[in-house]
């Protein structure tokens, strides 16, 4: 049987597949069961720091601020005893899981302020996260700000935080930067220990009939994962960092083309909410079984095998790739031209 070790951010892990931050997280059974379905690894759900600031602004406005026009209650401040916070409860719950599972906990953080970021980091780190997976999520819309800026925006954030935790940091990248290559090498020399591509970002929809701007959540497909395979095999070989894929990876043929790009470990969502965790056991087999008829003898191996580098065809991971889809395309049965 193969040995479907692999190692991700100096963390030791059983195989390549790791959930990735989703609803599954928020709770001790789920997570039980995504270890009991094989994940090598948890990364839980992400603590958004504009959550902490709105409960901040309301309970100072219930509390500090409940006297105002009511003279009478200026001295009047009850503080709830059994008041617990959403930081704090999010914290409890890292603590639980990772006294509560055996395999590596990585915590997410999608923070907002400079200050924040730094302080809820060490805060994560001290409640017991093994690594920290920082989920930058930022729109330039400013046409006075330039990619340079929009670069050192993250290199700041991962920088500062750096600084002040020991643990391995991931960064969570978006695929619209302008020289991704370039800016990995940027992110591992400000102490990336890991790279995830890519962060999928929620579009908003447009109702029509009360053309209000409405929040659409949509679940991926398998094809979202090829342009993150695409990168992965133009990664691979170029970085001393690790690489993950988020974003697509539904099946076991998702896994292993991911693998054979350079992935060390594959993130899986959409598919666990669409099946449950028991999903991850079937992909575990099937992978094992695919490797043991490919007669690969571990991950390892398999790993980064067509990456960019190691491809028969390197090319065809570039330009040469638009070229020849565009010239073998034929139109469907029926359709005339």
């Amino acid at each position: 049987m193969a040995d479907l070790t692999t190692e991700y951010m100096g963390l030791a892990l059983k195989n390549p597949l790791v959930p990735s931050s989703s609803p599954l997280s928020r709770h001790l059974d789920s997570a039980r069961r995504l270890e009991d379905a094989g994940a090598s690894a948890l990364v839980l759900h992400s603590l958004f720091e504009e959550k902490i600031e709105e409960e901040d602004a309301h309970f100072d406005r219930f509390y500090n601020q409940q006297s105002l026009g009511h003279g009478e209650a200026d001295s009047f401040h009850p503080v709830p005893d059994n008041h617990v916070s959403y930081e704090e409860k999010y914290l409890e719950h890292l603590s639980s899981v990772k006294q509560a599972l055996d395999i590596p906990v990585v915590a997410s953080l999608n923070g907002t302020t400079p200050g924040g970021w730094v302080s809820y980091a060490s805060e994560l780190e001290k409640a017991g996260a093994d690594a920290l997976e920082l989920n930058v999520f930022y729109v330039p819309a400013s046409p006075n700000e330039d990619c340079c800026a929009v670069e050192q925006r993250y290199l700041d954030v991962l920088t500062a935080v750096r600084a002040e935790v020991q643990i391995p940091i991931a960064m969570k990248l978006s695929p619209q930067f302008s020289a991704l290559v370039h800016f990995a090498t940027r992110l591992e020399a400000a102490g990336a220990n890991g790279l995830v591509l890519f962060n999928r970002f929620y579009q908003p929809d447009i109702e029509l009939e009360t053309l209000e701007v409405t929040p659409q959540l949509e679940l991926s497909s398998s094809e979202e994962s090829l342009l993150r395979i695409r990168w992965l095999a133009i990664l691979h070989g170029r970085l001393q960092s690790s690489l993950a894929i988020t974003g697509g990876v539904h099946n076991t043929r998702d896994v292993i083309k991911s693998l054979l790009a350079g992935a060390d470990v594959t993130h899986m969502c959409s598919a666990l909410l669409r099946r449950g965790p028991g999903h991850l056991a079937v992909v575990l087999k099937s992978l094992e079984e695919w490797l043991d008829e490919h007669e690969y003898t571990s991950v390892a191996q398999l790993k980064g095998s067509v990456s960019q580098r190691t491809a028969t065809d390197s090319a065809a991971f570039l330009r040469a790739n638009y070229v020849s889809v565009l010239d073998s395309y034929q139109p469907p049965p029926g359709v005339r031209w």
